[in-house]
């Protein structure tokens, strides 16, 4: 059998890159070699990409759970676009210094459902047993 969740951890892996040289390009811009050195773009570029390494890795594995644990290959498209989206739209709304908080809250409600909803399928699915 073949498995989706190595194609959303490819996608996030290289999300993930595509942070970390947003970061090191303001680092080297503004030469601040460690910390944010008070400005607020590094700030909050620092804070997109530790906000990603923070809730994708939980998230993946748990759809990677969902997956050899039973889940139709629908639901873990479902499960992968939604945190692909949620994290797209968490990086874009954070990043913003002038930001719009409609981005941020719909990224994290993206990333929450799909965590949520992918331990209430194992929990449910455990117990059925």
């Amino acid at each position: 059998m073949k498995t989706v969740t190595p194609l959303y951890a490819a996608l996030h892996g290289l999300l993930f890159v595509a942070l970390s040289l947003q970061t090191i390009r303001m680092r080297r811009r503004h030469r601040i070699p460690l910390g944010d050195g008070k400005h607020p773009a590094l700030r909050r570029a620092m804070r997109v990409q530790a906000n990603f390494a923070e809730y994708v890795p939980l998230a993946l594995l748990l759809i990677y759970f969902v997956e050899i644990g039973g889940g139709s290959a629908l639901r873990i498209h479902i499960l992968g676009g939604a945190l692909f989206c949620g994290r797209l739209l968490h990086a874009w709304g954070v990043s913003q210094v002038q930001e719009n908080f409609r981005y941020r809250t719909a990224g994290i409600v993206l990333t929450f459902a799909v965590i949520i909803s992918a331990c209430l399928f194992l929990l449910f699915s455990r117990l059925s047993y």
